[in-house]
């Protein structure tokens, strides 16, 4: 039996083992690299013209700028996401796990329907993402929502039951927000639960495999 993974290490049990490069340092590295990847695909999804479609939802109601209470919401939320994974250390090396996964399905997911953006939205401007990423307005990083799936992916990932249920109400609002914004298709909201859940199924599994090695 694999005793290298173990769900209830402390830090200090974890920077002692052996198993800290392939644990903890290999996935923080391979996700940082597929962030910047992901950086520089953002560049080429903008300049690449797509498609667009009527959305019967938002067909019936116009755009409300909520630019500001979706990033009060999300950033508040990772904050204190960050700060109870952090607290055990196998939930925060799965939801990085889980979050790598989905952003290499992100990826995958946008090259294959290059969309252009509802006719109506109102763009969200996000401060953080334009000054680490690509420093440019994006709009055409549609399918599937990354808002909406990085939220999903705290309410998965949550070890207490209080802050599973708040990570969910607030995955469902920000979800929302966005698609009354016209910042998505209700489609990407939708693909983001599907995506993430695929993401968080895949990460369970390959724990599962690791303990039975």
């Amino acid at each position: 039996m694999n005793t290298e993974y173990n769900g209830n290490k402390s830090w200090k049990e974890i920077l002692k083992g052996a198993g800290f490069i392939k644990q903890f340092l290999i996935p923080v590295i391979i996700l940082l690299l597929l962030v910047y990847f992901y950086s520089r695909f953002l560049i080429f999804i903008e300049a690449r013209e797509g498609f667009r479609f009527t959305d019967p939802l938002l067909s019936f109601f116009s755009p409300f700028d909520l630019t500001w209470i979706i990033f009060i919401l999300l950033y508040s939320s990772l904050v204190w996401g960050i700060f109870f994974l952090i607290k055990t250390p196998a939930k925060l090396i799965e939801a990085l796990r889980v979050y790598t996964i989905m952003i290499a399905f992100r990826i995958l997911a946008m090259y294959l329907l290059p969309l252009e953006p509802p006719v109506t939205m109102i763009p969200l401007q996000d401060p953080f993402i334009e000054f680490f990423g690509t420093g440019q307005l994006l709009t055409k990083d549609l399918f599937f929502s990354g808002h909406t799936a990085t939220m999903f992916i705290l309410f998965l990932t949550a070890k207490a039951k209080r802050e599973r249920i708040l990570f969910l109400i607030v995955t469902i609002v920000i979800a929302a927000l966005v698609v009354i914004q016209h910042v998505h298709y209700t489609i990407d909201v939708i693909a983001a639960f599907f995506f993430t859940y695929c993401s968080y199924s895949i990460v369970k599994k390959l724990e599962f495999y690791s303990r039975k090695v």
